[in-house]
């Protein structure tokens, strides 16, 4: 007879961020998004008061080149006028609006009020509006960052200093082989890696995009394209999945093959640079459309790789 006892329920307890301070829920909210995405710039102006509505200020690091205004609000409540007040305030500031404006609260957030803020925030001109009640706020934490938040639960302070919570970020290894897939897919968001073959111009930084990645997964040195130290990411041989860590070297095989094609074919004149005098000019011309899908393909098989480790990875539409 088969035994029917179940095994009691695992329940994990919320997070309690009321017990937090203003500052260290800010402190939260910085370490989350310098942990979770890719920024040209991350700024975190309550640090210091006087931020005019800009808790935290971001520059996404995309062809867009887009800035999204953080304000976090570590209150009972979200109110419609502390939302508009926040708003008239980044307006008067030297940034003005940004194209995506978020706010991060500790508490719930109804749906009519999404509704009053998100419309007043668009009527703006803002492109988007982001509302994150606590719990979606948590789950965000736990999906993406479980390991700083395992940190700040078991009671280490962050750091007051951009800078040096900057490094406590790095510093924290990921708790398991998805987070450290999670973190490492950071490298692939990079325009050489989702604009389309035939509407790349800038084939030197192209290259030096697949090299700098390559690096990564070998060193976990991730750095841009000028040489600047970005962050620190898990490398291949870290995993603790013999599966992962085969799939990963297939990745940094496949952009091998990607980079040794691409020397080939401006070996051959294929990929000819344009007929500037500025020796640091990145512009190439390619004029074959089959060398174009051949290095679509090429890339396609570095991704699927990738793909292949982690199949929650994804690339930002072009």
């Amino acid at each position: 007879m088969k035994n029917s006892c179940r095994l009691p329920a695992r329940i994990v307890a919320a997070i309690h961020f009321e017990d937090l301070s203003g500052a260290d829920f800010e402190r939260l909210v910085f370490a989350y998004h310098c942990r979770s995405e890719v920024w040209k710039s991350l700024e975190w102006y309550g640090q210091v008061g006087g931020d005019l509505g800009r808790d935290i200020w971001l520059v996404r690091d995309n062809t867009l080149n887009e800035t999204i205004c953080i304000q976090c609000v570590n209150r009972s409540r979200l109110t419609f006028a502390k939302a508009q007040g926040d708003v008239a305030k980044v307006q008067r500031a030297p940034h003005g609006l940004p194209q995506i404006f978020r706010f991060v609260a500790r508490s719930t957030i109804s749906a009519p009020l999404r509704d009053r803020i998100k419309g007043h925030v668009l009527s703006l001109g803002v492109d988007q509006c982001d509302l994150w009640s606590g719990v979606e706020f948590e789950e965000f934490l736990r999906n993406k960052t479980e390991s700083l938040l395992k940190r700040l639960v078991e009671g280490e302070v962050f750091p007051d200093a951009e800078s040096d919570l900057k490094a406590v970020v790095r510093s924290v290894k990921p708790l398991d082989d998805d987070e450290a897939l999670r973190s490492l897919a950071r490298i692939f968001q990079r325009p050489a890696f989702y604009t389309p073959i035939y509407r790349e111009n800038g084939w030197g930084d192209f290259r030096q995009a697949i090299t700098d990645t390559i690096c990564a997964l070998g060193t976990g040195m991730w750095k841009t394209r000028d040489g600047d130290f970005i962050d620190r990411v898990p490398m291949r041989h870290q995993f603790k999945s013999a599966s992962v860590r085969e799939h990963l070297q297939t990745v940094e095989l496949s952009l091998a093959r990607l980079r040794t094609k691409y020397d080939e074919l401006v070996k051959a004149g294929v990929l000819q640079h344009c007929a500037c005098d500025d020796p640091h000019c990145t512009v190439f011309t390619l004029d074959s459309p089959d060398a174009a899908q051949e290095l679509e393909r090429l890339r396609e098989d570095a991704l699927n790789a990738f793909r292949m480790a982690y199949p929650d990875f994804e690339l930002p539409s072009w």
